[in-house]
């Protein structure tokens, strides 16, 4: 079958961009053809740093013919309208129309069939539309031309069948014809070649030392330097991300591996990994016990036979560079620990965290008020060493070696503070500050690093909510989101009991007797009512992988005064539970038809169904019965919340299931008699209201 072919050739494409630009381009392509009727059998689109490569296998040689039809005028309809429907469509008189009975008359219809023109034909106009449209995150014009792309675009090769598409990629100053030629390797192979087909374009390129098929290229760049680790008998340190971004660096993947020199491996593993990743995308390297070897594996993107003198200036150059970097790094290492971190702290006054929000000083000092508050609930929490990691925990930033590799920013003071002689959970605490930072993060677990984390992430949402820096759709420049989702986890996987509102407050108060802060609002309590329930709505995102349902979650929240997170979630896992019984399905039902029993009625009355229910107008046993049990009911529930005994309080509703189903058999509580009808009314109302002490049962789904 047919297939297309289609190399949008550049400069060089940014690694993180590529595979969604590969993606992006096969929707395109895909989604148009699709829209034309022409179906195909597979599609496949990859990407190198210079390359889009589209091929989409399976098509037809020609557009199946179609019908359109278009509904016209009644049959006696005005002549006016007839006749402009006629006209519209190009018909000289009536007969042309077909004339069809339907439900509503009969009615004139135009019918058109139009023939499917030639694939080929149609392609071109289709792919120069497709690539028009495309969005690159970041895109350039270039020279004189009005086209944008990630980077200029050099040539557009597009075959379809084996045969050159006529057609042509307009730029505004000129044109790019398409072509069925492409290029090598810029450097070992960059002479013009002819290619026929997708097999023929893979198997050439290959032979000019591009490796299309980005999967392919990442699996030989992980097997070469698997290889040449064990061969030294080291293991290659694990960096996906890293291995993604080199995947994007390189059409041909040969690593080589360099020396590190000795003097250099006295520095932190961190400082070398991030001096050898962070500007120079080489991977590290470790011995068996796991320390950092002081070897490093490159990716050339060239060959380099063993002996030759390329590679002799592959590896000369790297080294060299790298050994540049480290001696910076040394030097940043050294210097640095001539002046403790305390006396680093007044510096950070000249940092602004955010201009109403003061300084970087400001926020420590309010990081070391809420981390000494929080570290009173948070048992094993010694104040001294919290506050003291509180006061340290942002005094890395005006060192020379975080200013030089911000990624190192609480690595680096971890050692310092070391290095100062600070307790080690000091240290620690100051390292771990940041974290979690995202789901796979570790999250932090010793009582100094859990309280110092969790104050620097509520002091950034209650400033930031104070003055109206809220996320907005999917703006979110503060990273709230993540800083509320690592509020959670800390809570959660440490079953860590705070009153978060609370918290809210005090950090508020921080924020708002800021002598030079503009524009924090005043109210704490409203500030507290939002990011509570911002708090509620992340919640239900970090438990939805888990298999929590959110509006079980919502069902609690809606109670209200519901801010410990521990608390809620053993209150949802109580009611999951519950609700997975037939008692509580049932109840659940009962607990809808009786709610629904009473909106309408009281829609009717126009008046709320409220008032306590009169036990002398109880008449028949089943309304006495329900009446006695929700009494108790209530009495357990209530007892049962207080010491937190949630399925205790889950089992003294399920009591109520088989009174609520007998009231529903025997009692009708639209009774002729008022003062009745009202009773029995105010009677399903409690159902609710005893209900309601353990959730709000109207936000359940199902059932």
């Amino acid at each position: 079958m047919p297939e297309l072919l289609l190399e949008l050739r550049s400069e060089e494409i940014p690694a993180r961009m590529q595979v969604q630009a590969a993606d992006a381009l096969r929707a395109l392509v895909c989604d148009r053809l699709g829209a034309a009727g022409l179906t195909f059998d597979h599609s496949f689109a990859s990407a190198t740093p210079r390359r889009l490569v589209l091929v989409v296998e399976g098509l037809p040689l020609k557009q199946p013919d179609r019908t359109e039809e278009r509904k016209g005028p009644k049959l006696g309809a005005p002549e006016p309208a007839i006749a402009g429907f006629l006209k519209a469509n190009g018909f000289a008189s009536a007969d042309e129309a077909e004339l069809r009975e339907t439900p509503k008359g009969e009615f004139f219809f135009a019918v058109r069939r139009i023939a499917g023109r030639a694939t080929a034909e149609m392609l071109p106009a289709l792919l120069a539309e497709a690539i028009r449209s495309f969005g690159w995150p970041k895109s350039m014009r270039w020279a004189e031309t009005e086209f944008r792309w990630v980077r200029p675009l050099q040539a557009v090769l597009a075959l379809f069948d084996g045969l050159r598409l006529e057609g042509a990629l307009e730029l505004g100053d000129r044109r790019l014809a398409f072509t069925d030629r492409t290029r090598g390797h810029p450097f070992l192979a960059p002479e013009e070649i002819r290619v026929e087909g997708w097999t023929d374009y893979k198997e050439r390129l290959e032979r000019a030392f591009v490796r299309v098929d980005r999967t392919e290229r990442r699996k030989a760049l992980v097997e070469q330097a698997s290889a040449l680790a064990h061969a030294a008998g080291l293991a290659v340190k694990e960096d996906t991300p890293l291995v993604e971004e080199v995947t994007g660096l390189v059409e041909w993947p040969e690593l080589l591996m360099g020396g590190i020199e000795a003097r250099f491996m006295e520095l932190p593993d961190e400082v070398l990994s991030t001096s050898m990743r962070s500007h120079q995308k080489y991977f590290s390297l470790v011995k068996p016990d796991g320390t950092l070897a002081p070897r490093f594996l490159l990716a050339a993107d060239m060959t380099a036979p063993e002996g030759s003198l390329r590679r002799k200036n592959i590896l000369g150059g790297n080294e060299r560079v790298l050994r540049a970097r480290l001696a910076d790094a040394e030097f940043f290492w050294d210097q640095d620990r001539k002046q403790s971190l305390q006396s680093r702290v007044t510096a950070l006054r000249a940092i602004v965290f955010h201009a109403r929000l003061g300084t970087v000083e400001d926020k420590v000092d309010r990081i070391t008020a809420l981390a000494v508050e929080i570290a009173k609930a948070v048992p094993g929490a010694d104040l001294d060493r919290v506050r003291s990691a509180a006061r340290l925990c942002k005094a890395d930033l005006v060192t020379g070696m975080v200013g030089e590799f911000p990624e190192l920013q609480g690595v680096m003071g971890r050692y310092y503070a070391l290095a100062d002689g600070e307790q080690p959970e000091v240290a620690q605490a100051i390292a771990e500050h940041y974290a979690p930072q995202g789901p796979n993060d570790l999250c932090p677990t010793a009582p100094v690093s859990l309280c110092v984390a969790l104050a620097d992430k509520l002091d950034s949402l209650v400033g930031m909510f104070a003055i109206d820096e809220k996320p907005t759709g999917s703006k979110d420049p503060f990273a709230l989101r993540r800083a509320a989702l690592g509020v959670i986890r800390l809570i959660v996987e440490n079953e860590v009991r705070l009153p978060l509102a609370a918290l809210f407050r005090h950090g508020h108060a921080g924020v708002y007797q800021l002598s030079h802060a503009s524009g924090v609002r005043p109210e704490a309590a409203a500030v507290a009512d939002e990011l509570l329930a911002f708090f509620a709505d992340r919640l239900k995102v970090a438990l939805r992988e888990q298999g929590v349902r959110h509006d079980l979650i919502q069902a609690i929240f809606n109670l209200g005064g519901e801010d410990d997170l521990v608390r809620l979630l053993r209150r949802v896992e109580a009611l999951e539970d519950f609700l997975k019984t037939d008692d509580g399905a049932n109840l659940l039902v009962a607990y809808r038809r009786a709610a629904n029993i009473v909106r309408i009625e009281a829609k009717k009355d126009g008046a709320e169904i409220s008032g306590a229910v009169e036990p002398g107008v109880l008449e028949q046993r089943e309304e006495q019965a329900l009446f006695q049990a929700l009494e108790v009911a209530g009495d357990r529930a209530a007892a049962a919340l207080d010491s937190e005994n949630f399925t205790a309080a889950m089992a003294a509703l399920a009591d109520l299931r088989q009174p609520v189903d007998a009231f529903f058999d025997a009692v009708t509580v639209n009774a002729e008699e008022a003062r009745l009808r009202k009773n029995r009314l105010r009677l399903l109302a409690r159902i609710g209201v005893t209900l309601g002490q353990v959730a709000d049962f109207s936000a359940i789904e199902g059932g």
